[in-house]
């Protein structure tokens, strides 16, 4: 029976070892945001008004805000993430929130700009 148990816990301890992600993982995932944003603009910058009479032509474009916010939001949030693993650590909660949230601005409006 302790074999068996033994046993158990060694496959049991291998089955759940930490494994390292890709090193370029957050590259590949960056990119891919950055992607899927710029395509999120450019199908609503294709759109004609005068097409969204008829409800049913709603679907892209409320697909692609979706989309692209969805998008748009992960980008900035893993951009500022990588900010805060490079730059120094904060003094204080307050400190810390302050910084996050100047990072979260300037990166949406570097991505808004584009």
């Amino acid at each position: 029976m302790s074999e068996t148990f033994g046993e158990f816990e060694h496959l049991l301890k291998r089955a759940l070892a930490p494994v390292e992600p890709p090193a370029d993982l957050s590259l590949r995932l960056e990119s891919t945001l950055a992607e899927l944003t710029e395509l999120a603009q450019d199908e609503l910058e294709s759109w004609e008004l005068s097409t969204m009479r008829d409800p049913r032509n709603w679907a892209r474009p409320v697909a692609a805000v979706a989309i692209g916010t969805t998008a748009g939001a992960a980008l900035v949030l893993l951009r500022v993430r990588q900010q805060h693993r490079r730059a120094a650590k904060a003094s204080g909660p307050i400190d810390f929130a302050e910084r996050t949230l100047h990072a979260v601005a300037d990166e949406t409006r570097r991505i808004l700009d584009r």
